[in-house]
């Protein structure tokens, strides 16, 4: 069979949660019961098929997202297990880039968490469909009701129920344990057997203590999906006392899933083998394939003010996104996503970003572990691959066919925000260390390595403390290296105090050889609301859908808006005629590029250049002074007019009751703005905003003030400016 022809029964999936809602082995269960493995693993045995690096094993937290191919019901599923530790929050943000559904898990007891909300936001921002399922229902505390009111309440979502939990929680916390799943479309009630893993199946009547419930739900159902049913076909069965075609009601609940409409919501419990297969099949029934989702819309590469298109088809000229590589012992490995045409191995292909011709040495399909794959011979449309052969692609990048160039609008990611200095034990190690710090680079977008200016130090900057603790495991483990690291640090960034106009100028002589160049250039800063990207901005969409054409030729397209600004802008002001266009490049270059590091050290963000005017000598202008007086200009911009922006991070901390009164009674010492107290069971939940500053000691001081009973996590928020005494430390440490 051609495979343009299956196109409508590819899923590409991702699962996606806070970390520890049961999300890994939610989806080692999908695996199991799809064939794809044998043996079901367990996290805390640290044998998971997706969890396959020795670090995830170890900790029990996914760090890879992995991509793996399965069968279901005649459907190809390229399913992505994704982390749920902020730390690794790119492995998210790059998955949903690419994908066209997920599965959100949530933990029964603990509802709507701050890593779950931060996903669900990425999610409205790719506008991706998704369903919801609600697992260890078998806990202690586990509250289906709660669950799906938090996160109608805090995600702005409309979850619609399609399965029900017979009982909630353990033996210690109910008369009625949780033990089945009602399905509300069938009206059965769905057993699994422990003896074989969930993978046997029984149809039972609905409990009569449950009728009037069951009945309430599928009320609530069929209001729905009226709204979905132009033709009240459905409400018109049902007031008549008929029954629904169960096919009509599955073709509108997708239809309503994949406009956005609604999410789709299942329960189980994956530690006890519950619930598992109906949530599989909802992926099939109500996810959407390649086909159903709009054409990609990018720009020429030759005329960025040209559109160019392409709709998920083989037959179309090949376009793909690279999101994701890995270094491999046998060379460096790109995943990409193929939105249209084929992918064929040993062919050539533009890299439209850099303006460079990229081959494809060899394609495969992985497994959860990349170094197990299966070599393909081309890949078609709604694929996903990894690729060997790539040598200038880094995440973000477009492929495409080098006669139909197509430039794809690239993945945004957060800025680090902790910084640490790396440095080799043996200076005989220094080379290594560098091109090790590289590779990392170019796997990782958070990570990022640059040498501090006062020091000389090689500061390597991400996400987290944890982020930078598992770098420099994989230095040590896997590259050999014996390294020394420094106290994590702050990542400060500066931006502009006040609005400026300034005059860079080059004269001098170089080599015997008169040098001019002269330029006046505005700078201002940018407010704050503008560029400090938020994770609870949802407007900030980076892919919105828009009508094309008229009539029979009309068609939706996905168009990208903007999304995260850029950390700078440079505008040009001058009239065509009035500089060279080399030396005008130069002048232009030259600003962005001596903006990125600030008056003290620190990159800069936040700051609009704007080339006002130039003058040049034909005889002693060159690119090499236009770039030294765009330097120059930004120099005296910045000389004593920076503010210090920190880091802020959104905190969630849960505590017993009792512990309450400390626990914000510190936060308030560390320059906490506490936005909200909520009632989780018997606990209560303190959401706050403070400094990543006064934070890298808080995991230990909750502990002391709660005897081990709190428990935090926290996720970056924005960039704010630091206080004054703040800067004034940094400038004269013995302040």
């Amino acid at each position: 069979m051609a495979r343009q022809t299956t196109l409508s029964s590819i899923r590409n999936l991702g699962v996606i949660a806070h970390i520890d809602a049961g999300k890994t082995t939610t989806t080692e269960h999908i695996l199991y019961y799809a064939g794809a493995i044998h043996r079901l693993g367990a996290v805390d045995s640290g044998n998971t098929t997706t969890d396959y690096d020795q670090e995830e094993q170890e900790r029990g937290i996914t760090i890879y997202s992995a991509c793996i191919p399965l069968a279901w019901k005649d459907h190809t599923i390229n399913l992505i297990d994704t982390p749920g530790h902020v730390d690794f929050t790119a492995e998210v943000e790059r998955s949903l880039r690419v994908l066209d559904g997920c599965v959100v898990v949530f933990d029964a007891q603990k509802g709507v968490e701050a890593q779950s909300e931060t996903v669900w936001r990425q999610a409205d921002r790719y506008g991706v469909p998704r369903m919801v399922f609600i697992n260890k229902m078998d806990v202690v505390g586990a509250d289906f009701a709660s669950a799906l009111e938090a996160i109608t309440e805090r995600l702005d979502a409309r979850v619609v129920p399609l399965m029900l939990p017979v009982g909630a929680g353990g033996q210690a916390d109910s008369s009625h344990p949780f033990e089945a799943v009602i399905d509300l479309l069938s009206q059965k009630m769905l057993r699994f057997e422990r003896a074989d893993h969930g993978k046997t199946i029984t149809e039972h009547a609905i409990p009569e203590e449950m009728a009037a419930e069951v009945a309430e739900a599928r009320s609530k159902l069929f209001d729905v999906l009226t709204e979905e049913d132009p033709d009240d076909l459905i409400t018109t069965t049902v007031l008549e006392g008929g029954e629904p075609d169960v096919a009509k009601v599955r073709q509108l609940i997708r239809q309503a899933t994949l406009g956005l409409r609604i999410q789709p919501v299942f329960c189980g419990s994956g530690r006890e083998h519950m619930g598992v297969q109906p949530l599989l099949d909802g992926v099939v029934h109500y996810l959407p394939s390649p086909l159903e989702k709009a054409a990609v819309i990018g720009q020429n590469p030759k005329r960025t003010d040209k559109e160019e298109v392409r709709k998920p088809d083989p037959k179309e000229p090949f376009a793909g996104l690279v999101f994701k590589l890995v270094a491999d012992s046998h060379g460096e490995l790109a995943f990409v996503r193929i939105y249209s045409g084929v992918m064929k191995t040993g062919t050539r292909v533009l890299n439209a970003t850099r303006d460079t011709k990229e081959l494809l040495a060899k394609l495969y399909h992985t497994e959860a572990d990349p170094s197990k794959r299966d070599e393909l011979a081309e890949a078609y449309a709604g694929d996903i691959v990894a690729v060997i052969g790539l040598k200038d692609a880094v995440t973000g990048d477009t492929l495409c066919d080098p006669n139909h160039g197509i430039l794809l609008e690239r993945i945004r990611f957060a800025e680090a925000v902790v910084a640490q200095s790396v440095e080799p034990e043996s200076s005989a190690d220094k080379q290594k260390l560098a091109d090790t710090l590289e590779i990392l680079r170019r796997e990782d977008p958070t990570f990022t390595v640059r040498t501090d200016p006062e020091t000389g130090q090689t500061l390597m900057s991400g996400m987290g403390t944890l982020h930078l603790e598992i770098k420099r495991h994989r230095m040590e483990r896997d590259f050999r290296l014996k390294i020394r690291v420094g106290k994590p640090r702050v990542s400060y960034r500066e931006t502009l105090r006040e609005s400026i106009t300034t005059q860079g100028e080059c004269q001098r002589v170089v080599a015997g050889s008169q040098l001019f160049a002269l330029m006046t250039v505005a700078f201002e800063p940018i407010p704050l609301d503008e560029y400090l990207a938020k994770p609870d901005a949802p407007e900030e969409a980076i892919v919105a859908t828009k009508t094309k054409g008229k009539g029979k030729g009309k068609e939706k397209v996905s168009v990208a808006t903007p999304g995260a600004p850029e950390l700078v802008r440079v505008k040009n002001k001058l009239k065509h005629d009035e500089l060279p266009e080399n030396l005008m490049k130069a002048a232009l270059e030259g600003l962005k590029s001596a903006l990125q590091s600030g008056e003290i050290g620190y990159p800069v963000m936040g700051v609009q250049a704007t080339l006002m005017s130039a003058k040049f000598d034909p005889a002693a202008s060159n690119e090499v002074a236009f770039t030294a007086a765009a330097a120059d200009a930004v120099h005296k911009a910045l000389k004593d007019n920076i503010t210090l922006l920190e880091p802020v991070m959104r905190l969630e901390v849960a505590v017993p009751e009792e512990f309450l009164g400390p626990i914000t009674g510190d936060l308030n010492a560390r320059r906490a703005e506490i936005r909200d107290i909520l009632v989780r069971g018997k606990s209560r939940v303190v959401e706050a905003i403070v400094p990543l500053a006064r934070l890298f000691d808080y995991a230990d001081k909750i502990r002391s003030l709660s005897q081990g009973r709190a428990s935090s996590t926290m996720e970056p928020y924005a960039y704010g400016p630091a206080p004054d005494e703040v800067l004034r430390q940094i400038m004269n440490p013995e302040y």
